[in-house]
């Protein structure tokens, strides 16, 4: 078994799991590679023997049977950037705080390793959206892709701006708002359901279109089939915008044409411990709470 390692940054409080994770693989004879910069990052403060890295996209092949993300749901987000379309599947250890994405506890460290060994999991696919606009940007020619969402904020200014939306070139609307959220199912546990969207579980085929406290009164939270074509423009007072792929942002300037739509690829999800989806929603969002369940 091969594993590539990710994590974005070392944390004292994450010394025991990292020491942890190393002894339970290599005791298990486990081949594992970790991403550069973080191992200089762990280097500093851990013992650890030298092992081999990684430091791009370009390193990881269908060789590696996983990659194992230590931190939070942001760590699995800039972890999508080295999987890419490589089909390799994450398991993310969550070191961090909500870690809806990232489900094997920090606790469980061992026995998640053992489950990898024995084949004992489940793989889920996630939908991607991928992100195309006319002119050109140089920031997007290959990290044009998010997992939760694509948005578009004000950058500059106090003001509201406008987002002109078609879709598959049908003319839906003009929000009114500081912004638009397109999010995944995946996506839709994050920004947009604290902008007031809707909860969509992984497997579903739909996207949803989130403004973001928008000045129309009759602007809601729109569920789209994900093999819709999304195009906007925006203007406002301000000549230049913000554009959003997850947690990567650029700069995009008034009436520039921008087309979301589903990616050709796809991100694979390693579930363990029978931990669904619907499991994470009742566990870490409370949901449907009551003192009478």
């Amino acid at each position: 078994m091969k594993i590539a390692i990710y994590g974005q940054y070392y944390k004292p409080e994450d010394k025991k799991y990292v020491e942890e994770l190393f002894d339970v693989l290599k005791s298990n004879s486990v081949t594992f590679v970790v991403e550069k910069n973080y191992y200089s990052g762990l280097k500093k403060h851990l013992e650890v023997s030298a092992v081999k890295t990684f430091r791009s996209h370009k390193e990881l092949d269908n060789s590696f049977n996983f990659m194992i993300t230590i931190g939070g749901d942001g760590t699995i987000l800039r972890a999508v950037t080295f999987i890419r379309n490589s089909n390799i599947p994450i398991v993310g250890i969550n070191t961090g705080r909500l870690g809806f994405l990232a489900t094997v506890q920090k606790e469980e460290i061992r026995n998640a390793i053992e489950q990898l060994i024995k084949g004992e999991f489940i793989v889920k696919e996630r939908t991607l959206l991928s992100v195309i606009t006319a002119p050109k940007i140089k920031n997007l020619a290959t990290l044009n892709f998010a997992l939760n969402e694509v948005s578009v904020n004000r950058k500059n200014t106090a003001s509201m701006i406008t987002v002109e939306t078609y879709l598959d070139n049908e003319y839906l609307t003009s929000y009114w708002a500081d912004g638009l959220i397109i999010a995944t199912p995946t996506g839709s546990t994050g920004y947009s359901l604290s902008c007031g969207g809707p909860i969509i579980t992984p497997q579903a085929k739909s996207f949803v279109l989130t403004p973001i406290a928008p000045h129309n009164l009759n602007a809601r939270p729109l569920v789209i089939p994900d093999d819709t074509i999304i195009k906007f423009k925006v203007s406002g007072r301000e000549d230049k915008f913000f554009l959003s792929l997850d947690s990567r942002i650029t700069t995009i300037k008034r009436n520039t044409e921008v087309q979301v739509k589903k990616s050709k690829f796809n991100l694979k999800m390693v579930q363990l411990n029978k931990q669904t989806f619907i499991k994470t929603l009742r566990e870490k969002l409370l949901w449907g709470q009551d003192t009478r369940n």
